[in-house]
């Protein structure tokens, strides 16, 4: 096995054609196809399923490609130690609910890290496509939530993929609506006030379960609502349809402009809201970089929000 044979399966994996990896790895397709095949012998696995329609990644090859995208990223951490030279472009993904502080954090970790190029990811996607990410090291990091309701299910995901759940802090629960609501002039929202406008939340696709909800209270039954895969979509259905959505109450207006307000909810409840990481998988430098950021945008933030005693 080979670093080479290794950039060839991811890379292989991310375009999802031999064709097409060929052509971007600048190799022959017969050769590209020879080096996979001995990998997989050499390894005794099958890394992808082929088919007449093309290929697609096997169950133990998504494992297999786990850890390769691991050694890359290690190897090109020892470049950048010993070698002269940058040591290629810096390789990092974190996937997340929809929270606009994850985004800022990003923001930040790319204007302070220092280095010339990279090549990096931020998913905003589905709850169990989140810890499904961060299990098959696809992501780094993930951020998500949980509450009393979900966190059995999540929990219990969680342990059986060998991750680990660290909290960044704890909200009460508020919600989102345009600033020109009907109920925007309120210091405080119930949900019998809210009954009669579109509640909108974010859809979970195959998971549909009330247990990867993104949004709190989400076994409550509404006569008005819609769901959305995307914030832009939300939002845009917050301000033309006076809708809302249930929220932490953690919102950024460089993110989210100055039209969408944050009112807190009469009912009880909290979010515990934090990140996953893999047990089986050394965090790199831009990893750590971006933990600390946000850690640093939650610190400063303050309102709405606690800390866990150790990060006070």
């Amino acid at each position: 096995m080979t670093l080479q044979q290794l950039k060839y399966v991811t890379t292989i994996a991310n375009i999802g054609s031999i064709s097409e990896a060929a052509k971007r790895l600048f190799v022959s397709q017969p050769s590209l196809t020879k080096a996979i095949k001995e990998l997989e012998k050499e390894m005794g696995i099958t890394i992808f399923d082929r088919t007449n329609k093309g290929i697609t990644v096997s169950k133990e090859g998504e494992r297999f490609l786990g850890y390769a995208r691991q050694v890359l990223e290690q190897a090109a951490l020892l470049e950048e130690q010993y070698k002269s030279q940058s040591g290629g472009k810096k390789q990092f993904s974190v996937s997340t609910q929809h929270y606009s502080f994850a985004v800022n954090a990003f923001v930040e970790l790319l204007k302070g890290a220092e280095i010339d190029q990279y090549d990096v990811s931020l998913r905003e996607t589905q709850t169990y496509e989140i810890i499904d990410d961060v299990a098959h090291m696809k992501s780094e990091i993930g951020l998500l939530y949980y509450n009393d309701f979900n966190r059995p299910v999540l929990e219990k995901l969680i342990h059986t993929n060998e991750l680990t759940f660290t909290e960044l802090f704890t909200a009460h629960p508020h919600i989102f609506i345009g600033k020109t609501h009907p109920l925007a002039h309120k210091e405080v929202v119930s949900m019998d006030e809210l009954e009669e406008y579109p509640y909108i939340s974010f859809e979970q696709g195959d998971h549909n379960s009330f247990y990867f909800s993104e949004e709190i209270f989400s076994t409550v039954v509404r006569p008005k609502h819609i769901r959305v895969r995307d914030r832009a979509s939300l939002f845009s259905l917050l301000l033309g349809l006076d809708g809302y959505t249930v929220s932490s109450g953690v919102i950024d207006k460089e993110v989210n402009g100055e039209n969408i307000i944050s009112v807190p909810l009469a009912e009880e409840g909290l979010m515990h809201i934090g990140y996953i990481t893999n047990n089986k998988m050394q965090r790199s430098r831009l990893g750590q970089e971006y933990i600390h950021a946000l850690e640093q945008y939650v610190s400063n933030y303050g309102r709405h929000i606690q800390l866990p005693k150790d990060k006070k």
